[in-house]
């Protein structure tokens, strides 16, 4: 089955779907982001544990990993989804990529003590996944889109689209826009300093996803210590 459509289908009617709904954009660029986070991922799991717990067990509960599938994380940070992937996927092919060595060095760590050896982890570009179209089962993603340009939201989903098998799973999370008012306090401090959050701030990817082509998508939402984060769900063409 040949890929290029669904890319197509991803650039054409995205405003339509999108409509005129305001979101942020990104204050921080690309070539700033790994030494962002080189900084940080001392105190990451910290953070993760306070703010994104909650949202990245429901995202590996949606992604319901069987063993013996071929699954990829796209931005494995310090290794915390990436730690119970392996250990649901004993027999399968696993793969995950950062962009930052530090927060690699972290995940390595914590895919050791797993005692499995059928993984990989390495420096990779979701812009560019170095991987064959149509080689994984599931793909998950989490706390990446809330750091990229909105103008990238579509090439990046085209290339998970492409190296998602039909009717494999794409399982995103985000921060997104808060649905209380004490939700916003985020933004406030996005604002003041996209630093301090790791540059992301709140996006809504759903539309996204939709006009990329996927099927049986769905959105939930998610806030834990006031910190809002979605979950999207959709299966590949």
């Amino acid at each position: 089955m040949d890929r290029q459509p669904l890319s197509r289908t991803c650039t054409m009617g995205l405003e339509a779907a999108i409509g005129n709904r305001h979101m942020p954009d990104a204050q921080i660029g690309k070539d700033r982001v790994s030494d962002i986070y080189r900084k940080i991922a001392p105190a990451y799991d910290l953070w993760a544990w306070c703010t994104e717990r909650k949202a990245r067990d429901r995202c590996l509960e949606l992604a319901a990993i069987q063993d013996g599938e071929d699954v990829l994380e796209v931005a494995v940070g310090t290794g915390l989804a990436f730690e119970r992937i392996l250990q649901a996927n004993p027999s399968g092919r696993n793969e995950g990529i950062d962009l930052t060595e530090a927060m690699l060095i972290r995940a390595r760590k914590k895919a050791a003590k797993t005692g499995s050896t059928n993984y990989r982890l390495r420096i990779g570009d979701a812009y560019d996944l170095d991987f064959e179209e149509r080689s994984f089962d599931v793909l998950i993603n989490n706390y990446m889109f809330d750091l990229l340009p909105q103008r990238d939201f579509r090439a990046v989903l085209a290339e998970f689209a492409r190296v998602l098998r039909p009717g494999g799973r794409l399982i995103l999370v985000n921060m997104t826009e808060g649905e209380r008012w004490y939700n916003r306090i985020w933004e406030l401090v996005y604002r003041i300093n996209p630093a301090l959050l790791g540059g992301c701030r709140g996006v809504l990817l759903l539309p996204h996803v939709d006009a990329c082509g996927f099927r049986q998508t769905k959105r939930e939402y998610v806030s834990q210590w006031t910190f809002p984060s979605e979950i999207i769900f959709g299966v590949a063409a």
